[in-house]
């Protein structure tokens, strides 16, 4: 299971042209999932996301996690991330999860957040528009 977090000022993600999921000050959450991911990737995954210390202390110093900094999270599903590049011109999907697999643990991992931060998502498989302001910029990919 793959993240790349983006610690944001604000984000928001649309589907037809209407706002479905928006955050202020946070990370916005990227995620992809591959055959070989379970719940467990899944739960280790959260608690390395929401842990991972890339907000500013009183020092200037990455020492805070998103809870410590008041911020909250926006997770978009992202099949593309389990792409294989290294051949060729064209990605590879080979590497990713079936859609009902990825679902279920995009959903999984959703609800790991949701019991501990407040956490907007887009909706999963549907054609989104992202938008934000990455603070930074600070981006980090992290896998479980």
């Amino acid at each position: 299971m793959i993240a790349l977090i983006q610690r944001v000022k604000y984000a928001s993600v649309s589907v037809n042209e209407q706002i479905v999921g928006k955050i202020d000050h946070g990370l916005l959450v990227l995620l992809g999932v591959e055959k070989e991911d379970t719940e467990q990737k899944a739960s280790r995954l959260c608690e390395k996301v929401l842990g991972y210390r890339i907000f500013s202390d009183n020092e200037g110093k990455m020492n805070l996690n998103v809870k410590q900094a008041n911020g909250n999270i926006l997770v978009v599903s992202q099949f593309t991330l389990a792409a294989d590049t290294q051949k060729g011109m064209r990605p590879s999907f080979t590497k990713g999860a079936t859609p009902n697999q990825a679902k279920t643990l995009y959903e999984y991992f959703v609800n790991q957040c949701q019991q501990q931060i407040l956490t907007q998502t887009g909706i999963f498989a549907a054609d989104m528009q992202v938008s934000l302001l990455n603070d930074g910029p600070v981006t980090f990919w992290l896998q479980a």
